[in-house]
């Protein structure tokens, strides 16, 4: 276990979970500094967080080494698949995720689904295909709706669901002919649409024992309603009325334990946060729709508003093998944070727009935990380089708690009223499905 109390630590990432994660991380009474890779405007200007303008694996270990940095966390998807814990692990580094062969749970959703259909875990019913017109064939005699997904990393944007036979040939002639999402799309899975409500249910792992995050739901669609394109998230809440006690305990008995299981027998020992994307059925069974080795973003957000743990503990404990010795503790309070996006996200976001109102906000936010607002996609600029501007498709996360889901609902929108930027999108209605569960 680390000793010390002058303790720093590495995040690589730039976005809202990375932002979310090192100020967690920083109010730990062990933690001198948070050094954040690349970082983003929110982090750099954040008390005990530091930006460093690095990404490559090499840059990454060098700076570990000189900094003495005890622990590396990693947020994003692209440096796990790139190997960057079997670096660091090599070069004799702490660093907190799954290695490259087992973040394939993610970076392959063709691995996934095999992975799963051998270990009898939950899923929707699949074919993949190479050939599009094998997929084609196959489409025509399938029921619809039907979910076409490339089998790579494609940033959100890999997942089509075709309501009708004509949206899904289009989606096969995107991928597989016109090859809009490059080497990601390759090879691209065909599954049957399942009907329900969509569940993140996050963990911990180490070698020996899991120990589940609150549960939250992300919004994925572009406007209200679940209307318009997939995007990488809207808006998020914690925790889920829809997660009983007893699906709680099937989740972890049916899905959980034998994923982490799975990748023992496969030779592929898994420690990180996994991140099972479940859909809930009318019938309350869950069945998952993808697995992420990694925090969800933006559901990152709320829940580590909600945290009232120490997480560079529960880390620290992740990384020395020890989850099973510590308890982990929530404010009973709900979390909901609200997306922020560029004019034209998700497609062709705009940059350079500048962010009014937000420098007030945060200096209100360093004298309370019940509101954050996590950067995400956010760059210094205009003049003498100090006006915030947008620089990514989301923009900002506007997070707060609240005694339940329609207040912490009314908390997010009204610091939102705060903040204006050229053009900005927001969906109105993150929370709709757990203020509905409660209206029964």
């Amino acid at each position: 276990m680390t000793t010390s109390n002058n303790i720093q630590l590495l995040v690589i990432g730039g976005g809202g979970r990375e932002h979310a994660l090192a100020w967690k991380l920083s109010l730990s009474p062990r933690v001198h500094k948070v050094f954040v890779a690349p970082g983003n405007a929110g982090t750099a200007h954040e008390t005990g967080l530091e930006n460093v303008p690095l990404t490559s694996i090499p840059d990454l270990i060098e700076f570990a080494k000189k900094e003495h940095i005890a622990l590396t966390i990693v947020g994003p998807e692209t440096p796990l698949a790139a190997g960057v814990v079997d670096a660091f692990q090599a070069a004799g580094l702490k660093i907190f995720g799954p290695t490259q062969q087992a973040a394939q749970l993610e970076t392959s959703k063709l691995f996934a689904k095999e992975f799963m259909r051998r270990h009898q875990i939950p899923t929707a019913d699949y074919a993949s295909f190479t050939d599009p017109v094998l997929a084609h064939q196959y489409i025509d005699h399938s029921p619809i709706p039907l979910v076409i997904k490339a089998d790579g990393l494609a940033a959100g944007k890999g997942v089509i669901v075709a309501q009708t036979r004509e949206q899904a040939h289009a989606a096969v002639n995107a991928i597989l002919v016109e090859r809009h999402l490059g080497t990601a799309g390759n090879e691209i899975i065909i599954e049957e649409f399942l009907q329900g409500i969509e569940v993140s249910f996050i963990v911990m792992v180490d070698e020996h024992s899991v120990l589940p995050l609150a549960t939250s739901q992300d919004h994925k669609r572009l406007n209200d309603g679940e209307l318009g394109p997939n995007t990488g998230g809207m808006g998020a809440y914690s925790p889920v009325p829809f997660v009983s006690p007893e699906l709680h305990a099937k989740i972890l008995r049916d899905i959980i334990n034998p994923v982490i299981a799975g990748m023992k027998q496969d030779g592929r020992i898994y420690t990180g946060f996994l991140y099972a994307g479940l859909m809930i059925t009318p019938d309350d069974q869950a069945k998952v729709l993808e697995f992420n080795c990694r925090l969800g973003d933006p559901e990152t957000q709320p829940i580590m508003l909600r945290l009232k743990s120490d997480l560079f503990e529960l880390i620290d404990h992740a990384v020395n093998g020890t989850l099973h010795s510590i308890d982990i503790e929530w404010d009973r309070r709900t979390a909901l944070g609200v997306v922020m996006t560029a004019h034209g996200y998700p497609d062709n976001p705009r940059r350079n727009d500048i962010i009014r109102g937000l420098s007030a906000l945060m200096s209100q936010q360093k004298d309370t935990q019940d509101f954050h607002i996590f950067h995400s996609g956010t760059s210094m600029g205009g003049l003498d380089d100090k006006e915030f501007m947008t620089a990514g498709g989301r923009v900002l996360c506007a997070t707060a708690l609240g005694e339940n889901i329609r207040i912490a609902q009314q908390n997010a929108y009204k610091l939102l009223e705060n903040i204006h930027f050229k053009d900005y999108h927001i969906r109105l209605d993150i929370g709709h499905q757990a203020i509905n569960y409660f209206k029964k």
